[in-house]
């Protein structure tokens, strides 16, 4: 792993990262890779320190094992430095690199050639369930586990782009380099498979 890691180490800030929309963020990103262009090294800090929990969540639900992960976070923020001096504001920051981040991923899965374990259901959803019902949860994170499982591999990571980042149609199709419509599509045929597991496996165990 090259130096200067910068440690992305699992945390509980990290573990209950939901995305949000920084479209307001979109011109400090700018001016951060601006600066980092002219050398300023401190500007990777900043970068850094706003991005690299939504990196390694999106990294981790693709990957579902944590050292990838952050080889993949680590990765990304050399990435950004390599860019700085080619980045061109045309897009939302977060956009352009989430498709960093999803191309590490998937370079990252191929070269592992394994099967996937996705990661906790329950954190994906959400932390912070009161412990009245961390039963109930725990059921239903298996059951989604087993049905995303079963999804193509096309179709399980446009559900996590859609889902669980909150990525719009058009913006997976930049992220993936797939058509919108193929975007769409995958999507209908993802959660439609997913309804119709959902409720067999929750029918089983009734």
């Amino acid at each position: 792993m090259q130096q200067g890691r910068i440690n992305a180490r699992t945390s509980a800030s990290v573990c209950g990262y939901t995305s949000m929309s920084m479209g307001n963020k979109r011109s400090d990103d700018a001016e951060l890779m601006a600066r980092l262009a002219r050398g300023d090294t401190t500007a990777l800090g900043e970068l850094a320190e706003r991005h690299r929990g939504r990196i390694l969540s999106l990294s981790y639900r693709l990957l579902g094992d944590w050292h990838q992960a952050e080889d993949v976070t680590q990765d990304a923020l050399l990435r950004l430095r390599q860019a700085a001096g080619s980045y061109a504001p045309r897009a939302k920051f977060t956009t352009w690199l989430y498709r960093i981040v999803y191309n590490l991923s998937v370079d990252q899965g191929r070269k592992t050639a394994r099967d996937r374990v996705l990661p906790d259901a329950a954190r994906m959803e959400g932390a912070g369930a009161a412990a009245s019902d961390s039963a109930e949860r725990s059921e239903r994170a298996r059951l989604v586990r087993e049905a995303v499982s079963e999804l193509s591999e096309r179709q399980r990571r446009v559900v996590i782009l859609h889902r669980y980042e909150g990525l719009s149609h058009a913006e997976i199709s930049e992220v993936t380099g797939w058509s919108q419509s193929a975007v769409e599509s995958l999507l209908v045929r993802a959660y439609g498979h997913l309804r119709k597991k959902l409720r067999k496996l929750e029918d089983s165990v009734g």
